[in-house]
């Protein structure tokens, strides 16, 4: 067995981490048109120097308001996006099936990634596009056989995502790679927060303002350190690499130009639209 090596965190305080265009910004701060990273303040945005990822947190000593950016991706995956099936019992359930003996994993790929406010695009093969509301890890550092007890020390912080999937496809291949492998299937944000502990907080899915789906975190049949153990008896995880950790019950179908926001306490909220059917 590989022995899990100690860490020190290179992160001890709280941050919210955001990536971000600058395209809007005053040219007085000569921020260039490149993605940036930053930590969130009130209203303002401190920006640092590199990906906090590999780089850690260096400011730059430059601060731009909010409102003059667009907030993209917090993470770009390196590798994957590792995704957790019917992790809750109740979604198991609507699903058609038992709850599984242990976690279901499937992967999609980082082109699926978009952020908030950006456009989920309905690929004209499919008829159905569903959400799925999900708290998503982001993970910190390379690592492979981790144990229960020393899985947060593997974990950066947490966003929220949405598992994006075309049903009828899922249905109809009796496997999700193409059904949740589509560009923009990934939506993720607005933000990683590097000081939240998953517990009882709620989880919320609006379509277009009218509650779908309602649960609580507390609700996961495998909690964070049962998934990041079992994922990576696996599979190696890698910096900037993202766990989706299932869904609850109320998934469902977006309609052309909807709007579907996630919401978790804690967390903040992600919104994005469909884009029009083809």
């Amino acid at each position: 067995m590989v022995k899990f090596p100690r860490f020190e965190a290179r992160y001890p305080s709280p941050m919210r981490i955001v990536r971000f265009s600058p395209a809007l910004a005053d040219p007085v701060l000569d921020l260039g048109k490149d993605p940036l990273f930053g930590v969130l303040g009130d209203g303002s945005i401190a920006v640092i120097t590199g990906d906090p990822l590999y780089s850690g947190v260096k400011p730059t000593g430059q601060v731009v308001p909010l409102a003059q950016v667009r907030l993209l991706a917090p993470v770009l995956p390196r590798s994957k996006v590792v995704c957790i099936g019917k992790n809750y019992a109740d979604h198991a359930k609507e699903m058609g099936g038992e709850v599984p003996e242990e976690p279901i994993i499937f992967l999609k790929p980082n082109t699926s990634v978009i952020g908030p406010d950006d456009t989920i695009a309905w690929p004209a093969m499919s008829d159905r596009v569903d959400f799925e509301g999900e708290l998503a890890i982001v993970i910190g550092r390379i690592c492979k056989d981790v144990p229960k007890e020393r899985a947060h020390d593997v974990i950066f912080g947490y966003t929220i995502g949405n598992d994006v999937t075309a049903r009828d496809l899922q249905k109809k291949d009796g496997q999700w790679t193409r059904a949740k492998g589509f560009d923009t299937f990934c939506p993720l944000g607005p933000w990683i927060e590097t000081d939240f502990i998953p517990r009882d907080q709620k989880i919320t899915t609006t379509l277009n303002g009218e509650v779908k789906q309602s649960a609580r975190l507390s609700d996961m049949i495998n909690n964070v350190p049962d998934i990041i153990h079992f994922v990576t008896q696996v599979m190696t995880l890698l910096p900037g690499d993202v766990i989706l950790t299932g869904t609850p019950a109320g998934i469902g179908p977006m309609p052309e130009r909807a709007s579907v926001t996630v919401s978790i306490e804690g967390l903040g909220e992600l919104t994005n639209k469909v884009s029009i059917h083809g």
